[in-house]
Protein backbone atom coordinates (compact mmCIF):
# COMPACT_ATOMS: atom_id res chain seq x y z
CA UNK A 1 0.00 0.00 0.00
CA UNK A 2 2.36 2.30 0.92
CA UNK A 3 4.34 2.42 -2.61
CA UNK A 4 1.18 3.04 -4.13
CA UNK A 5 1.01 6.01 -1.96
CA UNK A 6 4.18 7.39 -2.67
CA UNK A 7 3.60 7.19 -6.47
CA UNK A 8 0.40 8.90 -6.10
CA UNK A 9 1.45 11.62 -4.33
CA UNK A 10 4.61 11.55 -6.92
CA UNK A 11 1.98 11.64 -10.12
CA UNK A 12 0.02 14.44 -8.11
CA UNK A 13 3.41 16.48 -7.90
CA UNK A 14 4.38 15.85 -11.60
CA UNK A 15 0.67 16.93 -12.69
CA UNK A 16 0.32 19.97 -10.47
CA UNK A 17 4.30 20.76 -11.74
CA UNK A 18 3.59 21.14 -15.15
CA UNK A 19 0.93 24.01 -15.32
CA UNK A 20 3.49 26.31 -13.81
CA UNK A 21 6.20 25.12 -16.57
CA UNK A 22 3.91 25.76 -19.46
CA UNK A 23 2.65 29.11 -17.31
CA UNK A 24 6.86 29.88 -17.13
CA UNK A 25 7.01 29.32 -21.00
CA UNK A 26 4.53 31.37 -21.71
CA UNK A 27 5.71 34.23 -19.64
CA UNK A 28 9.25 33.75 -20.89
CA UNK A 29 7.91 33.99 -24.80
CA UNK A 30 5.92 37.24 -23.87
CA UNK A 31 9.22 38.36 -22.45
CA UNK A 32 11.14 37.51 -25.58
CA UNK A 33 8.08 39.07 -27.70
CA UNK A 34 8.03 42.20 -25.43
CA UNK A 35 11.97 42.76 -26.01
CA UNK A 36 12.19 42.48 -29.62
CA UNK A 37 13.96 39.25 -29.53
CA UNK A 38 11.28 37.80 -32.40
CA UNK A 39 12.32 40.51 -34.71
CA UNK A 40 15.71 38.67 -35.67
CA UNK A 41 14.10 35.23 -34.35
CA UNK A 42 11.57 32.62 -34.72
CA UNK A 43 10.87 29.29 -32.72
CA UNK A 44 11.13 27.44 -35.87
CA UNK A 45 12.36 28.41 -38.79
CA UNK A 46 16.16 30.80 -39.04
CA UNK A 47 14.99 34.71 -39.86
CA UNK A 48 18.25 36.79 -39.53
CA UNK A 49 19.05 34.89 -37.02
CA UNK A 50 19.02 31.21 -35.66
CA UNK A 51 15.43 30.10 -34.63
CA UNK A 52 15.42 28.85 -30.99
CA UNK A 53 15.28 25.28 -31.45
CA UNK A 54 18.19 25.51 -33.48
CA UNK A 55 20.02 27.30 -30.58
CA UNK A 56 18.37 24.66 -28.05
CA UNK A 57 19.61 21.47 -30.35
CA UNK A 58 23.28 23.13 -30.30
CA UNK A 59 23.48 23.49 -26.54
CA UNK A 60 21.26 20.87 -25.55
CA UNK A 61 24.50 19.27 -23.65
CA UNK A 62 25.96 22.07 -22.65
CA UNK A 63 25.59 22.58 -18.84
CA UNK A 64 27.26 26.19 -18.87
CA UNK A 65 25.51 27.38 -22.35
CA UNK A 66 22.59 28.92 -20.11
CA UNK A 67 25.08 31.39 -18.56
CA UNK A 68 27.26 32.09 -21.60
CA UNK A 69 23.72 32.73 -23.67
CA UNK A 70 23.08 34.80 -21.56
CA UNK A 71 26.02 37.18 -21.33
CA UNK A 72 26.05 36.80 -25.42
CA UNK A 73 22.09 38.10 -25.33
CA UNK A 74 23.22 40.96 -22.91
CA UNK A 75 26.39 41.72 -24.81
CA UNK A 76 25.87 40.65 -28.03
CA UNK A 77 28.40 38.63 -30.55
CA UNK A 78 29.26 38.02 -34.42
CA UNK A 79 30.69 34.66 -35.55
CA UNK A 80 28.84 32.13 -34.27
CA UNK A 81 25.77 31.45 -36.46
CA UNK A 82 27.40 33.86 -39.23
CA UNK A 83 28.84 36.77 -40.33
CA UNK A 84 25.19 38.96 -38.52
CA UNK A 85 26.23 40.40 -35.46
CA UNK A 86 23.65 40.14 -32.91
CA UNK A 87 23.23 43.50 -31.14
CA UNK A 88 23.60 44.16 -27.35
CA UNK A 89 20.58 43.60 -25.47
CA UNK A 90 21.42 45.99 -22.53
CA UNK A 91 17.74 47.53 -22.12
CA UNK A 92 16.35 44.04 -20.95
CA UNK A 93 17.03 42.87 -17.49
CA UNK A 94 19.01 40.25 -16.74
CA UNK A 95 16.49 38.13 -14.71
CA UNK A 96 14.42 38.92 -18.07
CA UNK A 97 17.39 37.43 -19.97
CA UNK A 98 17.96 34.61 -17.76
CA UNK A 99 14.08 33.67 -18.51
CA UNK A 100 14.16 33.37 -22.13
CA UNK A 101 17.27 31.88 -22.23
CA UNK A 102 16.01 29.27 -19.90
CA UNK A 103 12.42 28.32 -22.37
CA UNK A 104 14.77 28.58 -25.50
CA UNK A 105 17.17 25.79 -23.83
CA UNK A 106 13.57 24.11 -23.05
CA UNK A 107 12.50 23.72 -26.71
CA UNK A 108 12.76 20.30 -28.32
Amino acid sequence: MKPVMTLLAAAAAVSLAAPTHAADATAAEALAKASGCFACHTVDKKLVGPSYREIANRYRQDKGAAARLAQKVKSGGKGVWGDIPMPPNGHVKDADIQSIVRWVLSLK
